[in-house]
């Protein structure tokens, strides 16, 4: 198996060299706890620590959230890092170099180092018109739309002159050819040959990722020019919709509070964000894509929309809510007065007017059903028609069965409509239909994994000789829980290619989390004394085999039932005959 295409042994080599007390302590402050390490978990709001760090086992686990794996998932965890640039971090970290294979290609790597120092020279110039006299129009409009300079620095706000080709000049004499200027999406092409600036005579919004790379650019008109607003096209570096303007300023806010503010424009963001508001990003349109609710998703969970009160932001958050909705995450809405957006609001009735709309946002479904109310008679059957299947759509995206039992009641009780007709509507868009009464404890238990289980994987990570005399005992199978049975699975197959056993490795070749959660958490079972670790893995595996075997039991017991009712003898007669034989065994 190899992770990415870095081989399993390079990525042993970089965790064994890794002490992962050392690399979290240099996230958050750790406390001594006994053998391990404890701190509030960075990862969710808690007052009781429960994240805890075995340096012995190189693994970390909250046992408030479930997070938990090696460095490795820290890094992706709290950097919010694709898993091939965790690894690249932590090999410079701890000198290991990596296969020249798993560099980029060249020539698009040279691409985009280029495109990256283009963006970047084209900003400053930018910036440095905004405060010349070729930027005053766009210096006297920031002005009055109240942009403090603090903020005009910090998000590195330009001017474009009302010029043809005053950036193309400045570009080309420090070396840079057209051709690349063109790959930027910063010049346009001459139907008659040359070319000419994208950008003129407007206000320059730089449009960073979260490392604060700038890949391109967002520019307002400063006369009556249309259209208002104006972006880079898509390049090498930049995709429309993949990314969140002034997340790389926003998102350890957004980390801390849990919760982030959407808003629509630039401007938006910046009036709020001036005035304290730090939680907040802007999508740069009407409509959020996927890519950008997944990326808001490594922050937090909780979204509050907060889009223009007019049509065109009503419609556009109703299309966004189902996308955040089939992503797991929660949302609500703010609805501010007619005729204002959230840069109007601050700047008329202050920031803490705004908080104040944010802390009262409706939920999803009650913003939803109030929209539909206003468009459709909900007393007229043709409008309770209208409204249960607009509704519906929305809450067949929850994947969560508690919710969407809720939410059917909430509907049947609000639109006077039977339960029961609006399950039948719901089954016809081909859903997945949950009952009424499941409840959430039920939920909780389906992911709960036997003590006994996890106990006995403990007691293999500590000793790689048990593995040996248990695998002789029992097989994966044995194992009723699948991700245990996994687990156990794999650690069979590494002690039979001679290699070590332990969790922060163990971990990386069980990447999925609720794997990774059962590894931490047996890991962190308490320790069991060396004169008992015998009669307890004994203990163990006959608890093993003996659930199942009534599992077994069972499952014969339910087929014979059936063969008894379907009427098929042949079927009946050699299920009693298995039935007999394991009761003739003991078994």
């Amino acid at each position: 198996m190899s992770f990415g295409r870095i081989p399993d042994n390079i990525i042993d080599d970089i965790l064994n060299r890794v002490n992962i007390v050392e690399l979290i302590t240099g996230y958050i402050p750790l406390k001594r706890a006994g053998r391990n390490f404890k701190a509030t978990c960075p990862f969710h709001h808690e007052k009781t620590p429960s994240f805890m760090v075995s340096p012995d086992r190189q693994i970390y686990h909250c046992f408030g959230c479930g997070a938990g794996g090696n460095a490795i998932n820290f890094l992706i965890k709290y950097e919010r890092l694709e898993f091939l640039e965790a690894v690249e971090l932590l090999a410079k970290k701890s000198g290991v170099v990596l296969p020249e294979n798993q560099r980029q290609d060249p020539k698009t790597s040279s691409l985009t180092v280029q495109l990256y120092k283009i963006n970047e020279i084209t900003a400053l110039f930018y910036k440095e018109v905004l405060g010349s006299t070729n930027g005053l129009s766009a210096k006297l409009y920031l002005e009055k739309r109240g942009i403090k300079e603090e903020a005009m620095k910090l998000l590195q706000l330009g001017a474009a002159a009302d010029r043809w080709d005053l950036l193309i000049n400045h570009l080309r004499a420090k070396g840079i050819n057209l051709s690349l200027l063109e790959k930027a999406g910063l010049v346009l092409a001459k139907d008659g040959g040359g070319y000419y600036d994208r950008f003129r005579n407007r206000l320059i919004f730089p449009i960073s990722d979260i490392k604060s790379r700038i890949l391109g650019f967002g520019a307002r008109v400063l006369d009556n020019t249309l259209p208002k607003y104006i972006n880079s096209p898509e390049t090498a570096i930049y995709t429309k919709g993949r990314h969140l303007y002034g997340l790389d300023l926003s998102k350890d806010a957004i980390r801390e509070s849990d919760r982030v503010v959407v808003v629509e424009g630039y401007l938006d963001f910046i009036v709020p964000f001036q005035a304290g508001f730090r939680n907040i990003v802007a999508s740069l349109g009407t409509a959020l894509t996927v890519e950008q609710a997944r990326l808001l998703k490594r922050y937090t969970s909780n979204v509050v929309m907060l889009y223009d009160a007019d049509k065109a932001g009503e419609i556009a958050t109703l299309r966004t809510l189902d996308i955040f909705i089939e992503e797991g995450m929660n949302v609500r809405v703010v609805s501010l007065p007619q005729g204002f957006d959230p840069d109007l609001f601050v700047r008329k009735n202050g920031i803490d007017n705004l908080e104040t709309k944010v802390r009262q946002a409706q939920d999803l479904f009650d913003y939803k059903l109030a929209v539909l109310r206003s468009r459709y008679d909900s007393r007229e059957v043709e409008g309770k028609v209208k409204i249960s299947s607009e509704m519906l759509l929305t809450i067949n995206k929850f994947k969560n069965a508690v919710s969407k039992s809720e939410y059917i009641k909430k509907l049947s009780e609000s639109l006077g409509v039977g339960e029961d007709a609006l399950l039948q509507e719901l089954k016809k868009s081909k859903g997945t239909v949950y009952p009424l009464e499941m409840k959430k404890e039920n939920i909780k238990k389906i992911m709960t994994v036997s003590p006994t289980e996890k106990l006995l994987i403990k007691l293999m990570l500590e000793e790689s000789e048990l593995i040996n005399r248990i695998k002789d005992d029992i097989e994966p199978a044995d194992f009723q829980d699948s991700r245990t049975s996994r687990i156990v699975s794999i650690m069979f197959d590494l002690v039979a290619q001679g290699k070590k056993i332990e969790p922060n490795l163990l971990a990386g070749h069980l990447g999925e989390e609720d794997i990774l959660q059962v590894i931490c958490e047996s890991t962190f079972l308490p320790d069991v004394s060396y004169q008992d670790k015998d009669k307890i893995v004994d203990d163990c595996i006959q608890r093993l085999k003996k659930q199942r075997l009534q599992l077994k039991r069972q499952n014969l017991h339910e087929q014979i039932k059936d063969a008894q009712h379907s009427g098929d003898e042949e079927r009946l007669h050699r299920l009693l005959e298995e039935f007999q034989f394991l009761i003739k065994r003991g078994e």
